[in-house]
């Protein structure tokens, strides 16, 4: 059954960025659309976020390929950005919003890969995004999540029904912003530093 809970958490936390009904990348408004300037992440374009996303951001939401291209272009530009200590794990930042990792995020394109990166403004008081639950349902195990027993074979092997409840909505077409186009797979040629950068051609 534990195992089986991790399974349904994930697939939650891959619903919550990409169902079709509710999902985070669906409910972006296209006033809060941008596309990457030159495909790889860079400063600007995170700023560019910022700059729509303004009131009390929260933080980004990447792939960890995609943070990973992001700060090889700080690299490039000399602006390596701030690391601070989330979750007990060193997460890196822009402007003091951190980017966290979320694999969640899919990566598309049969050789770099492209992606996005979300900014989200969070919680019922600001107006941001907002997780829904339903509470008290009957044969609760966790919050949102119950249990029911179906029944027990011959050999005393108990079958269990796993249901969980959950949505999210966005309140206000500002709480989120989005950063398309996000392609993760150049990597900078520091040996000949005027000829910029090239593509490995692995998409690594």
């Amino acid at each position: 059954m534990r195992l089986t809970i991790e399974g349904i958490k994930e697939r939650q936390e891959w619903e919550i960025v990409n169902s079709q009904k509710f999902g985070l990348l669906r409910s972006v408004d296209p006033a809060m659309r941008i596309s990457a300037r030159y495909g790889t992440p860079t400063p600007d374009d995170l700023d560019e976020l910022l700059a729509r996303v303004w009131k009390k951001p929260a933080f980004f939401l990447a792939h960890p390929k995609a943070i990973a291209a992001f700060e090889r272009e700080c690299t490039w530009r000399g602006v390596p950005p701030v690391t601070i200590q989330l979750f007990g794990a060193p997460i890196i930042t822009w402007r003091g919003v951190p980017l966290i990792p979320c694999d969640k995020l899919e990566l598309a394109g049969r050789r770099a890969g492209t992606t996005n990166i979300l900014l989200l403004r969070v919680g019922e008081a600001d107006q941001g995004v907002v997780g829904l639950h339903q509470a008290g349902i009957p044969g609760e195990i966790m919050p949102s999540l119950s249990a029911r027993l179906m029944g027990i074979d011959s050999l005393g092997v108990a079958s269990y029904l796993l249901t969980l409840y959950f949505s999210c909505a966005v309140l206000t077409d500002d709480a989120l912003g989005v950063l398309q186009n996000v392609e993760v797979g150049y990597y900078h040629d520091y040996e000949h530093r005027g000829t910029g950068r090239f593509d490995d051609g692995l998409g690594i």
